[in-house]
């Protein structure tokens, strides 16, 4: 809900949110932020003012007895502001307005929404923890099936737990469950599934933390007796997870385990609690067992027909027993879940020579399949495997490692029967379907797209279908990864939470969609998964992995959180982070007291996956991120008003840099060069500001020197990826980051499209026609490291970038680099002030070129526009010159390109073109 009350055409806010999510049911944040986007169809408007009120009850908010907090007209800009008012109720919606006064002061729109708390305070949980009788587990003997493997053998099946409550002739006018699971789970009240929540209640650090859900039921409640069912898988808390060979049993349980607690208000103001206990009855079903990694066996031939129904007769179920009471884990979900957000239908079917099936959904992609089963009869075993590529026709799955991404499904015997797995997913492009009754056809197989379900708020399109499709297989890649965590990869035995995939992705991410739930979220395993040295890991949830962080791993902990503060003003994120972040740097300091780093650097693993036969000098990699860590711990310090520990910070990362040129760079007379002489190793010297000065254009042309000296190939790793096109076109070479870009011979983004890629591959070479597949031991083919190209496609292409002193892009650096086979770019993105949108067109006319620019800039942002055109007397915007229209300032002319400053606003700029 976001209603918006305004005039016409004049400043409004909209896409309201509190805590960074629209309408959050049942946060337990006691001073949720508030916050709103603006538009206006007038340039140089912005708000002024702004009026936040707060009150209890129904949406009418001009009932003043029910008005909690009202702030009264403040004279202000901001558009994020933190509830500062009386304590907030447990289990209680609040409903909330802003009002804003534009430029001219007036009073120009407003808009309301709401959120819901939930338990705010720890001790409010009355619930138990409730699960298998584990003396019953012990016993329960496998089904003897042939298709069972020894991994999969000892997998328990799922849990079935159920409890009646009658409602006693008194209808609730509000009825909410609280719920969660050391596991997976997934509710049923009354024979209807509660809530759209897949793969609940995510994965967190358990032992310090599990969150919960809130779900409104209000409408699924009846009259007389009624049924709350849940269904409960191992997950990541007991199943299989990671690269480690055993079952999680040694990291986190033994078998998974439920907790739900229903809230009934009634309109005399009474409530009723209805809790897990030892009351609920269990007992087993149809799904043998369900694991994350090795798929998931349903028997049809043991449903539970109405079991989550009332009149159904549970005598012969066990009881479930109380498992634990603690409830200090407990935290309510501050982030949107896991969803299905899209069907792919079956591309084409193929029958192959063993009478089975291989399925192409025609795009590589993370959920599961839905399949439609005709004339099975009972008891016959359809089978499901999963893969990203084929071989020879067949499923090419050795790169899956121990994971065995199987489905299995024993047939009830009924005409139609659709089998969708619950509780696991897969990363694949190909289904092998094997046993199926008849002829398959299309329609009966669908994809199910899975990720945690964030807004997306980046568009990037232009004139070239590869770069196009290059932007296409980056948001792929962040859809199939962004599973609960940001993961490496979704398909073979791993899947974690690297700290280094994240935060050189971190900046694309931001650009494709709103993260800043989702990161803020996973930044606290990380800061949780801190060591009492100060050392990051290498991935958190910390997990298989125990040892410290390496250079550019580790050093995601300081990365990400000053790059949510960047991106999206989030200060608290930075300020729960800030400790955790000096600890970093001070540990790497303690250690390193020559200030370079060589020591505690963990695994080490340089620039992963750079081209075979360059190798970037580890401790200069790890020196350079020593001096970027470092300087940020400085600026955030500065930030949070720790100016002590500013200038502490400032100086060490002075003699970090100091220590860096000293130990490799070679500072003779205009040689600027860099030990190893890797496109890695000159980037982050340049990227991270590390070369003095007057060896800045030397270092440049090194590395130019290098990618034409490889036929303009690259040869970074993901380390050094994200860095290559925007330090090029920082320093005047856009026309040769445009050579890679539109690369199309191995090393290159285009060189898998040309072989039909659909997401990010992991390795430049994962597959190449020379020499097929690289090695199964690691070779996943939806990655997202190697796509944080796709932050220069939106800054560099398309221009969108903020000035390096701007915070959540208040003040916009609009400077599209215009070149390559491209005749026309645009992107647009939704920032937190408002969406910004840039784009460039070249137009032939008789014996000229025009480039047209459009740009659109936010209430209350202001941006400077570079026009690149050798002829700046011929720019002209719409068709008035400069000067004539409202909200333009000149800034410079220079040789190349006219630097004007815009205030909010729409602008359609023409200028004779730039040589191409």
């Amino acid at each position: 809900m976001n209603t918006a009350l305004q005039e016409p055409n004049v400043l409004a806010p909209y896409a309201l949110t509190c805590e960074m999510l629209e309408t959050p049911l049942g946060l337990d944040e006691p001073f949720p932020r508030l916050s709103w986007r603006l538009r206006s169809a007038h340039r140089g408007d912005r708000q002024t003012s702004y009026r936040l009120t707060v009150a209890l009850g129904p949406d009418d908010l001009a009932d003043a007895q029910r008005l909690i907090w009202d702030t009264g007209r403040r004279l202000s800009e901001d558009n994020v502001i933190a509830y500062d008012g009386p304590p907030l109720q447990s289990s209680t919606r609040y409903h909330w307005r802003v009002e804003v006064w534009n430029a001219e002061d007036r009073w120009s729109g407003s808009a309301h929404s709401w959120f819901e708390t939930g338990f705010m305070h720890a001790d409010e949980w009355q619930a138990a923890w409730i699960g298998r009788d584990p003396r019953a587990a012990a016993v329960m003997d496998p089904p003897e099936d042939d298709d069972r493997t020894d991994r999969t053998r000892h997998l328990l099946p799922a849990s079935h737990l159920r409890r009646s409550f009658d409602l006693d002739g008194r209808r609730p006018v509000r009825a909410r469950i609280y719920a969660s699971a050391r596991g997976l789970y997934e509710l049923r009240l009354n024979g209807r599934r509660v809530g759209d929540a897949e793969l609940a209640p995510g994965w967190t650090e358990y032992h310090d933390r599990v969150l919960y859900q809130t779900y409104d039921v209000d409408e699924l409640l009846t009259d007389g007796e009624n049924v709350l069912g849940a269904v409960l898988a191992d997950g990541w808390w007991s199943g299989y997870v990671g690269f480690d060979s055993r079952r999680q049993a040694l990291h986190y349980g033994e078998a998974p385990q439920a907790i739900v607690q229903i809230l009934l208000d009634f309109a005399d103001g009474s409530r009723r609690w209805i809790c897990s206990d030892e009351s609920w009855r269990e007992r087993s079903g149809a799904i043998k067992y369900a694991d994350l990694l090795m798929g998931e066996y349903v028997d049809a031939r043991d449903e539970l027909p109405g079991w989550d129904a009332a009149g159904y007769d549970d005598s012969r179920w066990g009881a479930a027993v109380v498992l634990d009471r603690s409830t200090q884990v407990l935290q309510a979900t501050p982030d949107r879940s896991v969803r299905m957000t899209e069907e792919l239908p079956a591309r084409s079917v193929v029958q192959r020579p063993g009478g089975h099936f291989i399925v192409d959904f025609g795009q590589n992609m993370v959920g599961r399949v839905k399949l439609t089963i005709r004339g099975a009869e009972r008891g016959q075993r359809v089978r499901l495997r999963h893969a990203e590529m084929l071989a020879d026709g067949e499923l090419y799955v050795a790169n899956l490692r121990t994971a065995e991404a199987t489905d299995v499904y024993i047939a009830g015997g009924n005409p139609v029967e659709v089998f969708e797995p619950r509780f696991t997913f897969h990363g694949f492009r190909f289904a092998e379907i094997t046993g199926y009754p008849g002829d398959l056809r299309a329609e009966d197989v669908v994809g199910r797209v899975l990720h945690s379900d964030m807004p997306w708020t980046g568009e990037f399109s232009c004139s070239d279908e590869t770069v196009t499709q290059l932007q296409s297989n980056i948001r792929w890649g962040q859809r199939g990864n962004f599973v609960s965590i940001p993961t490496d990869c979704p398909q073979r035995d791993e899947r974690l939470g690297w700290l280094a995939d994240a935060q050189v992705f971190l900046p694309t991410a931001c650009r494709n969609a709103d993260v800043s739930a989702f990161f803020a979220r996973w930044m606290r395993d990380v800061v949780e998964a801190q060591d009492a040295d100060g050392a990051f890991p290498d991935v958190a949830p910390k997990l298989c992995l125990d040892h410290e962080g390496a250079p550019a791993w580790g050093d995601g902990g300081v990365i990400i959180p000053w790059h949510l503060y960047r991106a999206y003003g989030d200060r608290r994120v930075l300020e729960r982070s800030y400790q955790a972040m000096a600890a970093w740097v001070d540990h790497i300091h303690r250690h390193n007291p020559d200030l370079i780093w060589r020591h505690r650097v963990g695994q080490h693993y340089g620039d992963w996956l750079q081209v075979e036969g360059v190798e970037t000098p580890r401790e200069l990699l790890a020196t350079a991120y020593f001096a970027r860590s470092t300087q940020i711990v400085a600026q955030a310090a500065e930030v949070l008003g720790e100016h002590a520990d500013a200038k502490r910070y400032e100086a060490l990362h002075a003699g970090i840099r100091d220590a860096f040129v000293n130990a490799f760079v070679d500072t003779s007379v205009d040689e600027g060069h860099v030990e190893g002489g890797t496109q890695t190793g000159y980037l982050l010297a340049l990227a991270f500001e590390l070369m003095p000065e007057r060896l800045v254009s030397a270092a440049v042309r090194h590395l130019v020197a290098d990618i034409e000296a490889r036929g303009r190939h690259l040869t970074t790793g993901f380390v050094g990826v994200s860095l290559l096109c925007p330090v090029l076109t920082e320093h005047g070479h856009a026309d040769l980051a445009y050579a890679l870009l539109h690369q199309d011979t191995y090393p290159s983004w285009a060189y898998s499209i040309r072989h039909g890629a659909t997401t990010i591959w992991e390795r430049w070479d994962g597959w190449t026609k020379e020499r097929g597949f690289q090695s199964a031991a690691m070779n996943s083919f939806n990655h997202y490291s190697l796509g944080s190209i796709g932050e220069w496609l939106f800054g560099g292409v398309a221009g969108i970038n903020q000035q390096p002193d701007s915070i959540a892009y208040r003040r916009l650096l609009l400077r599209p680099a215009i070149g390559g086979k491209l005749t026309w770019a645009q992107a647009r993105q939704e920032t937190p002030l408002g969406a910004v949108t840039c784009g460039w067109s070249i137009h032939s006319e008789v014996q000229t070129e025009e480039v047209r620019i459009e740009v659109a800039v936010p209430p209350g942002a202001e941006a400077t526009l570079h026009i690149p055109t050798a002829e700046t007397d011929s720019v002209r915007e719409g068709l008035a010159e400069l000067h004539e229209r409202a909200g333009i300032e000149i800034v410079d002319n220079l040789p190349q390109e006219l630097v004007v400053r815009l205030a909010s606003g729409t602008y359609h700029f023409s200028a004779a073109a730039p040589g191409r």
